[in-house]
């Protein structure tokens, strides 16, 4: 590529600005992106961390198909609502009407139907990462909400209530070790549950003036809520009950951007599915299901906007993405017009490959260091490695991008 120059960066949305400008983000029509090397990298390495995770808790993932019939939806009573409101983007054909799935409950359950049969087969929690497709009339925020995304949703199945409630409480154990280990602070906080119904639900926000969500947060105590909450007549009660929250006094209005959400769903969909079990005495029970999502892309988006760097003359420059998903950690940069340096670039290039750690050399001819250091900061790479006249031996200055310090190892050392 050539080196990259900035022109009027989106002042709310910096990130995915620079990241449409340099080519990363692709743009086809409204709500509709493609991705870049990087991005696609960083994503996969997101989507690598919830199913490590998950798999640790005990979840099995699965896949279901984005395109579906039109008469699971029918089953569900979902349907009709759906096509109203021009959320569901359907096609007719001679074989049927069929469906772009918006979310994942009524696949799952019809999924799950044939797996779980008896009560010796619970519980259990599956879970997907795959696309999801909403014709959103208002898309915003770039990749924040889009027409088309990848989103992982997961659907735990329990005998009653109290394995929900436990099963619930190990996926939220879950989503915040998740988001912990990509690099994103986030408050699960009381949300009601609209539309999905069922008895609770929490989301997780990360706090961001680029969010279209107001919440009220208590920073003493960690605890926020959604001020849709307020609006319920019994919200006190409720507080109360599910959360143990009895003064909101404290609590101060933040904005905030919805990263997931996960929700007790009870047995509203196995009564509108027949989604049943046969339980210890033989007789048929209803599943008590929990539903728990996390949006990859707005995650994505998320994470380049909180990990943007700025340039005091210049403003916004490029990212420092956190080294747990960032694909290359080190960016080489050698001087060019000495064949010494570049040879030396390429050995150091070749040993960090060998080991596994990822690493980009950048060797373009006829451009200038300062240029290639740009260019490094766009890409978001954490670490830079200049190979010219200050280098010596097998000492390597290595500079870290987000703190300015620089550090002199060997090669060996580097390695480690």
């Amino acid at each position: 590529m050539g080196t990259v120059k900035l022109n009027n960066i989106d002042e709310m949305y910096p990130g995915q600005s620079i990241l449409l400008q340099t080519g990363q983000l692709v743009q086809y029509g409204a709500g509709l992106f493609g991705y870049n090397t990087i991005p696609l990298l960083v994503r996969r390495n997101i989507e690598r961390i919830i199913v490590e995770t998950l798999n640790k808790y005990g979840c099995i993932e699965v896949l279901l198909p984005t395109l579906q019939p039109d008469t699971i939806w029918k089953n569900s009573g979902r349907y009709d609502h759906y096509v109203k409101d021009g959320t569901m983007l359907i096609t007719e054909s001679n074989k049927g009407t069929f469906c772009l799935a918006p979310t994942g409950e009524e696949a799952m359950l019809e999924f799950a139907r044939e797996k779980l049969k008896s009560y010796k087969n619970l519980p259990v929690t599956y879970y997907q990462i795959g696309e999801k497709f909403r014709n959103e009339i208002r898309t915003r925020g770039y990749l924040l909400r889009g027409k088309a995304f990848p989103m992982l949703d997961a659907y735990s199945f329990d005998i009653n209530e109290e394995g929900m409630a436990k099963s619930y409480e190990n996926v939220r154990k879950a989503f915040l070790e998740i988001f912990e280990k990509i690099g994103l602070k986030v408050i699960p906080i009381v949300a009601d549950n609209g539309a999905m119904g069922g008895k609770k639900s929490e989301e997780f926000m990360l706090i961001s003036e680029q969010g279209e969500d107001k919440i009220l947060y208590n920073e003493k105590t960690g605890i926020g809520l959604n001020t849709e909450i307020l609006e319920r007549e019994n919200y006190k009660e409720y507080l109360k009950e599910e959360y143990g929250i009895e003064d909101i006094s404290n609590f101060k209005e933040i904005r905030t951007m919805e990263l997931g959400h996960i929700f007790q769903l009870g047995t509203r969909y196995s009564e509108m599915m027949n989604g049943k079990f046969a339980d210890k005495d033989g007789k048929e029970s209803l599943y008590y299901m929990g539903c728990y999502g996390i949006g990859v892309s707005r995650t994505l988006a998320a994470l380049y906007e909180q990990c943007l760097i700025k340039d005091e003359k210049w403003g916004p420059c490029g990212f420092v993405l956190p080294e747990s998903v960032a694909p290359f950690k080190i960016q080489i940069i050698p001087k060019m017009d000495n064949e010494e340096k570049v040879k030396k670039a390429e050995e150091i290039y070749q040993k960090l490959n060998s080991t596994g750690i990822g690493v980009i050399l950048d060797d373009r001819e006829n451009i200038n260091i300062g240029a290639k250091i740009k260019d490094a900061k766009v890409l978001g790479t954490p670490y830079i490695a200049v190979i010219g006249d200050k280098q010596e031996g097998d000492n390597i200055e290595l500079e870290n991008i987000k703190t300015g310090e620089k550090t002199v190892l060997t090669v060996n050392e580097l390695m480690r």
